[in-house]
């Protein structure tokens, strides 16, 4: 989680902070239906390296975002879920879908 001095004063730049990248978007888009291990997710978000999925994972479970659990099997597993705190982002990324549906629809009309 952020802490009081890392909050920006405007809670829009709060979101943007948490999730205000492409990346942690479709992150959060592919742990909506199951969690998924490292490599999966990767293969899963066409164009992420494992760089940027790799920083982008920690600033998520820094934030609360995402869980990490380590599966203790041979070879040991990462596998990434969203947390309470990421699913409670679902509404407002629903809300993005609707309108970005609607501004694509108008596009094309036009």
């Amino acid at each position: 989680m952020l802490t009081k001095e890392e909050l920006p004063p405007c809670p829009v730049a709060t979101c943007f902070q948490l999730f205000g990248n492409k990346w942690k978007i479709y992150i959060i888009q592919q742990l909506v239906d199951q969690p998924y291990g490292f490599n999966a997710l990767q293969r899963a978000i066409p164009g992420i390296s494992q760089k940027v999925l790799s920083s982008n994972l920690k600033e998520m479970e820094s934030a609360g975002l995402v869980t990490r659990t380590v599966i203790p099997e041979t070879p040991i597993r990462t596998e990434y879920a969203l947390s309470d705190v990421g699913e409670s982002l679902l509404p407002l990324i629903d809300s993005m879908v609707e309108w970005g549906t609607g501004y694509q629809r108008l596009v094309r009309e036009a």
